[in-house]
């Protein structure tokens, strides 16, 4: 066991300063993104801030997963197959499960965390916006 967690994390350090190192820059990117328009919209609409609300709003979770993964879905596919590029030409094999962790950190990660804090910042600015119009 000790042995796959060793090879696991050096091949992970090894993507950041590889070959195709630029999508450790570019992914992130597009999901923070999608994560200001998605934030924008979810505040201009009032809704509860995203990554809270999946876990307090059973309800709507599943409409919020799927819009969730509207947005994110293809930066997701993306990371895979290009971690999957990266990992046939380098280590001339496919660990699906490093092309996984490697893809949620690029593309999921950074989109649930910057969702919720991006419509809180909106949704205060809408309403210190709608104090002065009533001032």
């Amino acid at each position: 066991m000790g042995e796959v967690l060793s090879r696991i994390f050096d091949n992970l350090v090894s993507r950041v300063q590889g070959p195709m190192h630029f999508r450790f820059i570019l992914q992130p990117i597009m999901a923070v993104i999608f994560a200001i328009l998605d934030g924008r919209k979810d505040a201009r609409e009032g809704r509860a801030p995203y990554f809270w609300s999946l876990f307090t709003d059973p309800r709507n979770r599943r409409a919020l997963l799927l819009t969730g993964w509207k947005s994110v879905g293809k930066i997701f596919f993306l990371a895979l197959v290009l971690d999957a590029v990266y990992q046939v030409w380098q280590l001339h094999w496919f660990y699906p499960g490093e092309a996984l962790l490697v893809a949620v950190f690029l593309a999921i990660l950074p989109y649930v965390l910057l969702r919720g804090p991006v419509n809180r910042m909106n949704h205060k600015k809408q309403e210190e916006n709608y104090a002065q119009i009533i001032r």
